[in-house]
């Protein structure tokens, strides 16, 4: 098993901190004792053995959680680091534009030596997504039809392929066309880039490039990643068996909330009969991950009252409700309580993440029986921790940390 530090990056405060100070992601200092925690939290994640460390990519939170991921995040720990790998969980495709993000992902794998990890997300949240994504008129893929508009939705998982498609294109060895509904290379396509350099190229440019009338006809990016012939990449947030059935048919490492164990193991059987149909012969649990909670403490108790005065406590599960997040942990009492509704938010509480097996909590022990039963399950490649810097101080952050990479890491590693 691989283990990976997955940051929520967040401005350290507490709620009341975050209401007095609002907005208090814009308060310099802040962001300042943010990435000084992420650097040292990073740091000891290495030293204790963790794989790599990663992100989401969220923006415009000016709350002051989930403060998101840009490549430069991703260089600043790999520059303050020696081995660990790192990288978003994932980048949003349909906000971004496919050749731009194809080369940055390119350069910070030379830059980097390939200690650079790639994960792809569809993008949930309207406030931020809205906005990069206008131009092609693509919404956040929680948005659904209303009074005939169109299937925003849809669209999203469209633009989302056909970036992810271009990112494949574009980091194969040589040049490449493409045309889709949103994005064309050459632009434009049919009569190609015009180019004044045209002789100098057509002698010292890549073979094809230019056609004998001066124009541009296949697009060549440069530099190609160092990991040949990309990075690892990783599907964000799997909750569907049609996504675990589509990354195991593409190569990505599926990243699943999922923690019922009936649900767990079926999608983990799902992807290995998808990926044999696809010529990839894998063990069952190899090439997924798993996200889950974990919060040590001397007892079940005191680890309990960590988890309730961080990210999954008191503060924030009404942000995790809002999206619905708290329905991949259902219990199958939920399903006679709340047939075919969404949990109430009074339903979100820490004894619901316990019993849905998200959230690992107590000593050694306790920690170390949940993990078997992960094993036993479906024995997961990645061990994804979903971390609480920011949400709790550094020193208790650190110390669980500590604990798990000492006392349950290396029975599993």
């Amino acid at each position: 098993m691989k283990f990976m530090f997955f940051f929520y990056p967040a401005i350290p405060a507490t709620m009341d901190e975050r209401e007095r100070l609002r907005p208090i992601s814009a308060r310099t200092d802040r962001f300042q004792q943010m990435l000084e925690e992420i650097v040292e939290l990073s740091q000891m994640a290495e030293d204790l053995g963790f794989s790599a460390v990663t992100f989401p990519e969220h923006h415009l939170h000016t709350e002051g959680g989930e403060m998101g991921s840009l490549p430069v995040l991703t260089q600043h720990v790999l520059n303050n680091t020696k081995t660990i790998k790192a990288g978003p969980i994932g980048y949003v495709l349909p906000g971004w534009d496919p050749l731009r993000l194809a080369l940055e992902i390119a350069w910070l794998d030379q830059i980097t030596k390939g200690r650079t990890i790639v994960g792809f997300a569809r993008g949930y949240q309207a406030r931020w997504l809205n906005q990069m994504a206008q131009k092609l008129h693509v919404g956040a893929s929680d948005l659904h039809n209303k009074d005939g508009a169109p299937d925003t939705d849809a669209i999203n998982r469209e633009a989302f392929q056909e970036v992810f498609e271009i990112l494949k294109l574009a980091w194969a060895e040589g040049g490449f066309r493409y045309k889709g509904k949103h994005y064309q290379y050459p632009f434009p396509y049919e009569t190609g880039t015009p180019w004044p350099a045209a002789e100098w190229t057509r002698k010292y440019g890549a073979p094809g490039e230019i056609d004998e009338n001066g124009f541009i006809q296949n697009i060549t990016v440069v530099p190609k990643p160092y990991q040949k012939p990309h990075p690892m990449l990783f599907q964000a947030f799997s909750q569907s068996e049609t996504t675990i059935r589509w990354a195991a048919r593409e190569g990505l490492v599926p990243t699943m909330l999922t923690s019922d164990p009936v649900q767990l193991r079926a999608f983990a059987e799902a992807h290995v009969d998808e990926a044999h149909k696809h010529g990839r012969m894998l063990a069952l649990g190899e090439n997924i991950g798993v996200f889950r909670g974990v919060y040590m403490a001397d007892d079940k108790q005191k680890a309990r009252d960590l988890a309730m005065k961080g990210l999954m406590g008191t503060g924030w599960p009404g942000w995790a409700h809002a999206f619905g997040f708290t329905d991949a942990f259902r219990l199958p009492e939920d399903d006679i309580k709340y047939p075919g509704q969404r949990l109430p938010v009074s339903e979100v509480r820490m004894e619901r993440f316990e019993d849905a097996h998200f959230l690992l909590v107590g000593n050694q022990n306790d920690v170390r029986k949940e993990m078997d039963l992960l094993v036993e399950t479906c024995n997961p490649e990645w061990f994804i921790w979903q971390g609480d810097q920011g949400y709790l101080p550094i020193d208790d952050v650190k110390r669980m940390l500590e604990r798990f990479g000492r006392e349950v890491m290396p029975h599993y590693r």
